[in-house]
């Protein structure tokens, strides 16, 4: 899939976004606050990126992931990687009241509130300050 081919995300519900990729809230989220972090290049599989790109993609996975523990004030985000669409990209879902595999049999609805956002953006820039990531040398903040 192109990155022309994947949907663009409302405004509203972007994080954060650089030139290697992008989080924001999810179009069609299993639970309040789930979230996504996109790769912007066309890659079918996580194999595919060089050990620079991972690195630095699950170092933004991880600053996501612990953000939406501070802003939503939950115990748990379940982290996934699935490559059904054939593109990267990671599925951060907060767990609330439900252990295991029940959070996952949820039916997802299209969001029309992007509110969580803010929260979520500031919790995001905040650990992100804090931490001393190595970023690749073409990658522009």
């Amino acid at each position: 899939m192109s990155l022309d081919a994947l949907p663009v995300p409302p405004k509203e519900s972007m994080i954060y976004e650089n030139d290697w990729l992008y989080v924001c809230l999810a179009a069609y989220p299993i639970t309040k606050g789930h979230t996504v972090v996109v790769w912007k290049q066309n890659r079918e599989d996580i194999h595919e990126l060089s050990d620079v790109e991972y690195d630095y993609l699950m170092e933004i996975v991880d600053v996501a992931r612990d953000a939406m523990l501070k802003a939503f004030e939950v115990q748990k985000v379940y982290l996934i990687y699935m490559d059904e669409i054939k593109h990267v990209h990671w599925h951060l879902v907060p767990r609330y009241d439900q252990k295991g595999f029940n959070v996952f049999l949820h039916e997802p609805t299209q969001a029309s509130d992007f509110s969580l956002a803010s929260a979520l953006k500031d919790a995001f820039a905040a650990r992100l300050a804090a931490r001393k990531i190595r970023l690749p040398d073409n990658v522009s903040l």
